[in-house]
């Protein structure tokens, strides 16, 4: 049974930096893409960087740049390094991942979620 585990969110001022943590088990191979969403208030849940077996990654234009993906070698544990964070970064963020390796930013079509971590960035 796949699990994803989320941490790593807190409260952080205009131009700061987190990371957030997830630590993935239960996949047999890597045939699977996974990333990290994100949900602000009122507003959808959106994808933000996923990334494949391949290295391939999908990064949303707006964290170009500041958002960087990255996982350990065993595929065990996913890393969100956000720098320069904004206030409109501020949402819940969930680890998510889906049964193939095509990297794609739409929420609906990924099978596993985490239980979310919360960033707020304020002022």
């Amino acid at each position: 049974q796949v699990q994803l585990v989320e941490s790593g969110g807190d409260l952080v001022q205009i131009g700061g930096s987190l990371r957030l943590s997830c630590a993935v088990s239960g996949f047999t191979d890597d045939h699977y893409a996974i990333g990290w969403f994100r949900q602000a208030p009122g507003k959808e849940r959106e994808g933000v960087v996923c990334i494949n077996n391949n290295g391939t990654i999908y990064d949303r234009d707006s964290v170009k740049g500041r958002f960087t993906i990255s996982r350990d070698n065993a595929g065990r544990s996913l890393y969100l390094q956000m720098n320069s964070l904004k206030p409109e970064d501020t949402a819940v963020y969930y680890c998510a991942a889906r049964d193939a390796t095509m990297v794609v930013r739409s929420p609906s079509v990924y099978n596993y979620w985490g239980q979310g971590t919360q960033v707020t960035v304020s002022s």
